[in-house]
């Protein structure tokens, strides 16, 4: 069953904030997922999903290779599942059975698993474990304020894929330009580097699927606002983010294809990586792809460029976790298995094959980070106070019904000229309002 409401009728509206008062109520006693598992004998197989399959399956399969070497009473079944398919992977298996004992868990839905009681809490158990203390604190946070449940984690941070923006370093020299540090940089670089008779073109704007985080990122980044809410009334319709989703959303056609109202990150990564496209904005997972393409000297990556008065502000990426699944007979063998991949050497390992921030405090002091600029400049920003972060709200069950299939289609709509963006922005504002009131009203309630 996936927590989800309508935000056409309240009739429906309602009825799902029932479930999820009961799912809550659940949660303190019995098991709305069909038992609550066992710790154990530590030892025997355990099954882990990869909520990633495919891109990262070489690197775990390594770290599974080594936990097995070291534990060799365990034996992890390891089953790939697509980043795009994995959150109806597990609304079915919590539904119907068939949950895994340890699975990747990302932030943009761990509050509906949260919510539907298919994880356990893993607070305790990290006090108790050789990760006490060695965690990210800012990615400790995002995920205690994702599972939505006050200071409980339901999850154990691996990494963090902070928003970058990838310049095409060789365009800029062969054009005497500056790197894009500032927004004003960036619009003129879009410009100057624009030559659309030969198919090359300063920027893509990403239209299709995963589009409304980086219009979010461009959008505060521009107006300076540091807070998603105001009081329990949101800032994205505030009129300075208007303002600066209108002055972003006119580059298309301008300085972008025309093709990009249908773009995803695969496309936009193509293009940059051949040269038609000379910046892009996307999070560090393409940072390694980016390196086999064009090597170390042809890009480069950057946190948002600054605005007036040199600060920088970000929207927060989500950060990526294990979770250990209530469901689990073998919950003590599956705990050994996220203690060990989130140690020092195999979060560093995989955060490296992945181009991403380690989590492991340790891992994010290692040498490869050096070499590895974009990734080393996200992690400065998550940790010197240069950069502010505007934390989206992951912990709203509605959270990724909202900012992909009830809004997408009207990003869409806007580049096309069919929509404004103030009316767009206002559609998001209502439907997120009513979705903290709606989640306000069940913390009273539960």
């Amino acid at each position: 069953m996936t927590i989800s409401r309508s935000l056409r009728g309240r009739t429906a509206s309602a009825v799902a904030l029932t479930v999820t008062l009961a799912l809550t109520t659940t949660a303190c006693g019995d098991d709305g997922t069909g038992g609550s598992g066992t710790e154990g004998s530590g030892k025997g197989t355990i099954t882990f999903w990869d909520n990633n399959g495919g891109v990262r399956t070489a690197v775990w399969q390594e770290i599974i290779k080594d936990f097995e070497s070291k534990n060799p009473d365990i034996k992890v079944k390891y089953v790939p599942i697509p980043s795009e398919d994995v959150q109806s992977k597990y609304d079915t298996a919590i539904a119907g059975g068939g949950l895994p004992d340890v699975g990747g868990v990302g932030a943009a839905y761990l509050a509906n698993m949260v919510a539907q009681n298919a994880l356990d809490p893993v607070g305790d158990r990290i006090k108790e474990s050789s990760l006490n203390g060695k965690l990210v604190p800012n990615m400790v946070e995002s995920v205690k304020s994702a599972g939505g449940r006050g200071d409980e984690m339901y999850s154990v941070p691996t990494s963090a894929s902070n928003g970058v923006l990838y310049y095409r370093t060789d365009l800029f020299k062969a054009a005497g330009l500056q790197a894009p540090t500032t927004w004003d940089a960036f619009y003129t670089a879009a410009q100057k580097l624009t030559d659309a008779k030969k198919n090359k073109f300063g920027y893509t704007i990403r239209g299709g699927s995963g589009s409304i985080a980086q219009a979010l990122d461009s959008m505060y980044g521009q107006s300076g606002i540091t807070e998603f809410w105001k009081g329990d009334k949101t800032t994205v319709n505030d009129p300075k983010n208007v303002a600066a989703l209108e002055k972003y959303v006119g580059l298309y056609k301008k300085t972008t294809p025309e093709a990009d109202v249908n773009n995803d990150f695969k496309k936009m990564n193509a293009q940059f990586d051949s040269g038609s496209i000379a910046m892009m904005n996307h999070n560090l997972g393409s940072y390694t792809d980016h390196v086999k393409a064009l090597g170390t000297d042809k890009f480069a990556g950057i946190p948002n460029p600054t605005g007036p008065g040199g600060v920088r502000v970000q929207v927060s990426n989500p950060v990526d976790g294990l979770g250990l699944f209530r469901t689990s007979k073998n919950k003590a063998a599956a705990w050994k298995f996220i203690e060990f991949a989130v140690s020092h050497e195999s979060n560093s390992k995989w955060n490296e094959s992945a181009g991403a921030i380690p989590s492991n405090t340790e891992a994010a002091g290692d040498a490869w980070l050096d070499k590895a600029q974009a990734t080393k400049l996200g992690a400065q920003a998550l940790s010197d106070g240069s950069t502010k972060i505007v934390q989206l709200p992951y912990y709203l069950p509605d959270w990724n019904k909202i900012s992909k299939s009830e809004n997408e289609p009207n990003f869409q709509k806007v580049l096309l000229g069919a929509m404004t963006a103030k009316d767009f922005l206002d559609t998001l504002a209502k439907q997120l309002n009513e979705a903290q009131a709606e989640w306000n009203e069940q913390l009273k309630k539960s």
